[in-house]
């Protein structure tokens, strides 16, 4: 038996011992995909026990697409003064916010740029009149980055920032801006968005604050596997921090690889990068499997429909993911550098999981699991008989 199959097996355990970087980078590199993924799926049930798979009806709100940042890989954002600029009033924000309400929505997921001229102000006024006109809502508003950008407008220390978000009624930091926190490819591909570890500690500032936060990963920068399972491991690290306060750290994980064909990141003469540029379908399932192994103290990872189609997404079910993603009814920011499909409705999300051989259950951006009306016809039935 080789090392790989050892691995995998002891993996297969019912209470199997952590995955080191070691025998992760072995299972990465030299395991038969199919039996990865199944032991992925062993890893799955003892996280999530049962067989429901979990969706957000909610919606992406890009407030504005002005950034200072200028990532190699960014399709979305213009720099100030660019003629295609924009900024949303608080008006716009929310009728966009209304017409989630209108289809049972729970949260807002919103985030735009670094905006070189809105102070601290201009974030917690917003947040504070959203939160007077959609109290039902959870505002799951900007990133690390952009905390980082409106800590060095006015002045004030990042968590300072985050606990006037939050007073306002901020509910969470989503996991934008993590991409690859490996500083060897991070400041290649964005040399101005500052170090992995800035990102690492406003999170961990935020969780001391109780924000629900999630954690991210963007594959196909030309890295290798190491510095993928380098990037997992600050993150579990975290968790494990996060943990031993008492806190629940990240809700969860999801990755999703870069888009290429409208960015300079893209345009990259292939022939003269260390590594290959970009993923497949394998790829992406095997690293989806992977973080499923590695993450034993994550108990949510999600599959990305929005850029691996919904087929893929659907097989990534069988590779360790327990939730689909959300319906996002808009999506401005991976769009422009190539995907196509930019929301789902509940219905569709539900097809995906039962026509996987699941359950679908709506769900909170804390997980919590909602009462979840059927919109879709049981694939397993027979069908109705017809009159003669």
């Amino acid at each position: 038996m080789s090392l790989c199959q050892q691995i995998l097996q002891s993996q297969s355990e019912e209470n199997p011992s952590r995955l080191s970087i070691e025998d992760a980078l072995i299972l990465y590199e030299e395991a038969n995909l199919t039996d990865l993924m199944h032991v992925a799926t062993i890893h799955r049930r003892l996280r999530v026990p049962g067989n429901h798979v979990s969706y957000l009806v909610d919606r992406n709100v890009n407030y504005t697409n002005v950034c200072t940042i200028n990532c190699q890989f960014c399709s979305f954002y213009r720099p100030p003064g660019h003629p295609e600029t924009y900024l949303q009033t608080t008006d716009q924000i929310s009728e966009r916010i209304s017409q989630l309400e209108e289809i049972g929505g729970s949260r807002v997921l919103m985030q735009g740029g670094v905006h070189p001229d809105l102070d601290l102000e201009w974030y917690t006024d917003l947040i504070r009149e959203l939160r007077k006109r959609h109290p039902s809502i959870e505002l799951d508003c900007f990133s690390p980055i952009e905390i980082e950008g409106i800590s060095e407008i006015c002045g004030l220390p990042t968590k300072r920032v985050l606990e006037e978000l939050r007073s306002a009624g901020m509910h969470g930091l989503p996991g934008g801006g993590a991409e690859m926190l490996v500083d060897e490819v991070r400041l290649d591909v964005s040399p101005k968005k500052g170090s992995g570890e800035n990102w690492l500690r406003v999170m961990r500032e935020a969780q001391e604050l109780g924000l629900t936060t999630s954690a991210t990963n963007v594959i196909g920068f030309g890295e290798t596997n190491l510095h993928r399972l380098e990037h997992m491991e600050k993150v579990r690290d975290l968790q494990d921090e996060a943990l031993s306060k008492d806190s629940t750290g990240f809700t969860s994980f999801i990755s999703w690889p870069v888009m290429l064909e409208n960015n300079s990141l893209g345009r990259r003469e292939r022939g003269t990068n260390k590594y290959t540029l970009g993923t497949d379908s394998n790829e992406y399932l095997r690293h989806v499997a992977i973080s499923r192994l590695f993450f034993d103290n994550i108990e949510h990872i999600q599959a990305s429909w929005p850029t691996m189609g919904t087929k893929v997404a659907q097989m990534a079910l069988f590779a360790g993911a327990d939730d689909i993603g959300s319906t996002m009814m808009e999506e401005n920011v991976v769009s422009s550098s190539g995907t196509t499909k930019t929301s789902a409705s509940e219905r569709e999300l539900q097809l995906i999981v039962s026509r996987a051989g699941f359950v679908p259950v709506k769900r909170d951006s804390d997980y919590n699991l909602l009462k979840t009306k059927k919109i879709i016809e049981d694939i397993f039935s027979p069908p109705p008989t017809q009159p003669n």
